[in-house]
């Protein structure tokens, strides 16, 4: 072996015997990194392996201990690599589940919300499932489409519950200063959400709008107007091939049950519409049955 000791510095290698440049290995000695004289006219990445490699010259009595502290760096390194390699892959293969809709929504990322029901139990199911709440009050499928993007899609969702049709409905008739969605517009609106939510491989649920007002028998125009939007909705999952949520269904079967004196509100609502204490419990059940069929959880 060449008694020619072996250089490296920012990516320059060769012989010199100056002392800007130091030998890594040469015979019979040991050399770690180190700069000898200054740090003038070095570079950042001199300056970066000078800290770490701060071990000085090892002679032959020291040889092994120098290996051994080379040794240790690289190991630390190499499992630093495997940790942040590991946590990339968590961060892939995480499920991200949206609750995209209106002031149901929003509310429901409260602590006793829906939203937050839904989280706390799928957390205990597996950890690595994230759930998010993304409704505005006031919110019509129009609204949605709007900020789909930077709302929804800027997370990166696997997974998103469209829980829309209220105020599609409801603002054609109690609101002076806005008006509902017509239903060739709120259909076209639902075939809009799906497929550009498909288009960035998130998966869509659709949701039947639920009550406005608590008797399922009520011949009131909104709550007949609320049934066609409901189908609507039906329709548009059968067409689609995505999973229904079939919210309006479940109000009415536990409605007919549980309100036989046809209460307008007080049930599963605090005013026929937003949800209670009860109502967000039915609604987080109701959710969570959905999603671990959905998920095989």
């Amino acid at each position: 072996m060449s008694s020619t000791p072996s250089y490296c510095r920012a990516g320059v290698s060769g012989t010199d015997s100056g002392n800007d440049r130091v030998p890594i290995v040469g015979h019979n000695t040991v050399w770690i990194w180190r700069l000898v004289k200054t740090n003038e006219n070095v570079g950042p990445s001199d300056r970066c392996l000078a800290r770490i490699f701060r071990p000085r010259l090892c002679n032959d009595s020291t040889s092994v201990l120098g290996l051994m502290q080379f040794t240790a760096i690289l190991m630390r390194t190499f499992i630093l690599i495997v940790l942040m390699a590991v946590s990339q892959q968590s961060v892939s293969a995480q499920m991200r589940i949206v609750f995209l809709g209106d002031s149901i929504t929003e509310a429901g990322v409260q602590p006793d919300g829906y939203v937050s029901l839904v989280a706390d139990s799928l957390a205990r199911v597996d950890p690595d499932i994230e759930v998010v709440g993304a409704g505005i009050s006031g919110n019509k499928v129009p609204d949605l489409l709007a900020r789909l993007d930077s709302d929804v899609l800027a997370l990166s969702p696997t997974h998103v519950i469209i829980y829309i049709g209220i105020n599609d409905v409801w603002h054609h008739f109690e609101f002076d200063h806005v008006t509902g969605t017509d239903p060739d517009v709120f259909e076209a609106g639902l075939h809009t959400l799906i497929n550009r939510l498909r288009a960035k491989n998130a998966e869509p649920l659709l949701c039947t709008p639920s009550v406005i007002g608590e008797d399922p028998t009520s011949e009131a125009p909104v709550n007949r107007r609320l049934s066609e939007y409901a189908d609507i909705s039906r329709g548009v999952a059968d067409s689609t091939g995505v999973t229904l949520c079939d919210l309006r269904a479940a109000f009415e079967a536990h409605l007919n049950e549980h309100n036989p004196d046809k209460a307008y509100e007080g049930i599963l609502t605090s005013d026929g519409v937003h949800l209670n204490a009860d109502g967000n419990g039915f609604v987080a059940r109701f959710m969570l049955d959905v999603i671990g069929r959905k998920l095989d959880l």
